[in-house]
């Protein structure tokens, strides 16, 4: 039995020779990789300055920091993420605030953001689901209108644009995350995008200890955090950056299988939808349940003793037990709710041929019918 796992990154020879010659060089902390990486990433997703850090949710903490945010503050973002999220606002002490989202494309809903403003409203954190982004046009002019920082979640999101524009260049600043799943990878890592040389140069020295702008190695002027990304990491990050019109293709050709694939099964599971104006580059393919007696977890189950590893994605936030015993509670954002307990995250990596496909979408045929 051929067995799916859920992700796998795509390494080539060119990474290993980067990374080699990262640890030859005897420059493993904050040297020319990490510097190159920053430049061409810059470069590839249309900012003047990208900071490199250790991941996803670091560059998140940072952003909401140079933004301002902190005890007594409420941003609103969205429940149906990756809990790292909400988690980086807990970190400044200021209050997650969550909105809705939409149930055709999972990213949160501008018209739910508009209701849940407050005198205590700082920030607005977006999180571009699944690989396009949110509906930044209207975000954006709900920002302009309430005097409201955005700080844009696109760590599922490289590259996808909304109308023409790359996820990650509408707000103060953006971060992306290159977990090993993601269209490209560092193994952990992320980066912090923004066009404002204050938020850059800020949080250049809060993820090295908070280091002075001179860079000296004891010359702390603020408290700082160890949020470095290694060379390693960076050469790794350098090597994918180069080829990411490759990568995101090779996802964007799966998708299209996959679509093709599960267009016959549309009266038992609903395939991913892009929103008008909006590209989209895969960071995961996830599938709904369409008939409520269905039992997704025991699916999940059947699934893997078939060889195919899914995952429920994604659990909604404010349901999580250290959520609720802040107040959060069941019942307060039904659509984010409903998705969470219909969704399926398939294999999805580059490696997968059409053939295999097929045999995934036959097999998640079989078993969901036979769950009904």
């Amino acid at each position: 039995m051929k067995y799916y796992s859920t992700a796998r990154p795509y390494i080539t020879a060119k990474e290993e020779r980067y990374v080699l010659k990262a640890l030859r060089s005897g420059v493993l902390s904050i040297g020319p990789f990490v510097e190159a990486f920053e430049k061409k990433f810059a470069k590839a997703v249309g900012t003047k300055h990208a900071i490199a850090v250790s991941s996803g949710t670091a560059g998140l903490h940072l952003a909401l920091i140079a933004a301002g945010v902190g005890k007594g503050d409420e941003v609103i973002t969205s429940p149906f993420s990756f809990v790292a999220s909400a988690n980086a606002i807990l970190y400044v002490g200021a209050k997650p605030v969550f909105a809705d989202i939409d149930p055709i494309t999972y990213n949160i809903d501008p018209k739910e953001i508009e209701k849940k403003i407050t005198k205590r409203t700082k920030a607005i954190m977006p999180v571009h689901i699944f690989g396009q982004p949110a509906d930044m046009g209207a975000i954006m002019r709900i920002a302009k209108k309430h005097r409201l920082v955005v700080i844009e979640d696109a760590c599922e999101s490289l590259l996808a644009k909304h109308r023409g524009k790359n996820a990650g260049t509408f707000g103060q600043s953006a971060v992306f995350a290159f977990y090993a799943n993601k269209q490209m990878t560092t193994g952990e890592g992320g980066m912090i995008v923004t066009n404002d040389a204050k938020v850059a140069e800020l949080c250049r020295s809060m993820r090295n200890q908070g280091r002075g702008p001179n860079m000296q190695w004891l010359d702390h002027v603020r408290l700082g955090y160890n949020y470095r990304l290694d060379e390693m990491s960076a050469a790794l990050g350098l090597a994918q950056i180069e080829n990411i019109r490759f990568l995101i293709q090779k996802r964007k050709e799966i998708a299209k299988w996959y679509g093709a694939a599960l267009a016959p099964l549309s009266d038992i599971v609903s395939a991913p939808k892009t929103a008008r104006g909006a590209t989209h580059t895969w960071f995961v393919y996830v599938i709904a349940l369409k008939d409520r007696r269905a039992d997704r977890d025991k699916i999940i189950i059947e699934l893997k003793k078939r060889g195919v590893a899914t995952k429920p994605y994604l659990p909604s936030i404010h349901l999580f037990r250290f959520y609720r015993d802040m107040g959060y509670k069941a019942g307060t954002y039904p659509v984010s709710e409903s998705v969470s307990a219909r969704t399926i995250a398939l294999p999805f990596y580059i490696g997968l041929t059409k053939k295999d496909i097929a045999n995934i979408v036959g097999i998640v045929q079989d078993v969901v019918k036979k769950s009904l």
